[in-house]
């Protein structure tokens, strides 16, 4: 048995320490290769976004790595999980992104089969949507379904749906 005290031999590993901020980097440097209209609809401090701008700023290699360590520094210091769950939102390639689309795509589909009380539920939830213009791509959608119209309009209804989803 050791004698060390039990909070001492829980501490992680330097390894797993280096494998941490290695994944904070990696955050951080995403973080700047954003566009700026992606990065907007992230919560974040303002030291961290005049961070992040600097480091936009910055052409010299070497000043942009020390920049975005300081950016992983300063994320070690808040919760990351909403900002990873936002990046995931936005990789392609990932589980979120595919949950999310999925979602998307059910409210869609129940705009196109149930009207106006899907419209309802989707505003109960996403207040600051417009709700004309919400309603007028439905029916367009609708309309070209009945049709059988190539979907433009539901195409259209989807980006709107994801607009403010993001």
């Amino acid at each position: 048995m050791s004698d060390l005290p039990e909070e001492i031999t829980d501490l992680p590993s330097r390894s797993q320490l280096k494998r941490d901020n290695q994944e904070l980097r990696d955050m951080a440097e995403k973080l700047v290769l954003l566009a700026k209209s992606q990065l907007e609809k992230f919560t974040l401090d303002d030291s961290l976004n005049a961070a992040i701008k600097e480091a936009r700023r910055l052409k010299n290699l070497d000043a942009r790595r020390r920049q975005i360590q300081y950016i992983a520094k300063l994320l070690r210091n808040i919760d990351v999980g909403e900002i990873n769950h936002n990046l995931e939102k936005l990789n392609y390639q990932s589980q979120t992104f595919r949950q999310h689309s999925a979602k998307l795509e059910q409210w869609r589909d129940r705009f196109l089969d149930e009207g106006n009380h899907a419209i309802e539920e989707f505003i109960a939830q996403y207040p600051m949507v417009d709700r004309q213009q919400l309603r007028n791509l439905q029916r367009q959608a609708c309309r070209e379904k009945s049709l059988n119209k190539t979907p433009a309009a539901s195409d259209k209804l989807f980006k709107y749906i994801r607009h403010i989803t993001d």
